[in-house]
């Protein structure tokens, strides 16, 4: 199959779209079905999640409502098989004024 032309807008389309998800709580459920049930994985602070229930059930375990986002970076390539691959690179800030730096790669 061919690479993707696209891969970048659909990098940054699909992060725009999973933090608008994830910042309305109402909403935040439908990130479940951007998972898949059984194969996708997610390792937070060392603890490796797989599959759509345990993902969700982790943040659903979070204590914060609400947390500042500073995206630093959205590095989208291409896969072989049409798949996009995106990494975010950014940091955190919770209502405390703590600062977490994060690493996500979709």
């Amino acid at each position: 199959m061919a690479l993707n032309p696209s891969y970048d807008a659909i990098g940054k389309g699909f992060v725009q779209q999973y933090y608008a998800l994830f910042d309305d709580p109402a909403q935040r459920p439908n990130l479940m079905n951007l998972y898949n049930a059984e194969t996708s994985f997610m390792t937070f602070e060392g603890m490796q999640l797989q599959g759509a229930v345990k993902i969700m059930e982790k943040f659903n375990s979070l204590t914060f409502q609400k947390i500042n986002r500073i995206i630093t970076t959205v590095d989208s390539q291409p896969m072989f098989d049409g798949g996009v691959l995106i990494n975010v690179l950014g940091r955190l800030q919770k209502i405390t004024y703590k600062n977490v730096y994060y690493e996500l790669s979709i």
